[in-house]
């Protein structure tokens, strides 16, 4: 992670089940020593990191297993989307290396 990342002040950790036909939820959120924890706990197990201080601020604001409101759908979508793209590329990547 580079120092970027770790320097962050405030972080917000979504989940998502595309099974249970819900909106995402905020899984973890936390400023200061917290938002670093969160962001090295995504480190530790390869969850990938998008930055977006706006977005970050507006999801800070809700509770810890709270549904995304309908306003931030496209916005988290295109977050998704970003992971979707990266899992893609990395699952490319180790087809090529087998």
């Amino acid at each position: 992670m580079t120092e970027q990342y770790e320097k962050r002040h405030e972080a917000v950790a979504l989940s998502f089940d595309p099974t249970d036909g819900g909106a995402p939820k905020v899984l973890a959120k936390g400023k200061g020593k917290i938002a670093e924890n969160i962001l090295e706990q995504a480190k530790m197990h390869d969850i990938p990191i998008q930055e977006d201080r706006s977005l970050v601020q507006l999801l800070g604001q809700l509770d810890l297993n709270e549904s995304i409101p309908e306003e931030l759908y496209q916005a988290v979508a295109e977050v998704f989307a970003f992971i979707y793209r990266l899992d893609r590329t990395y699952d490319g990547v180790q087809k090529k290396i087998r």
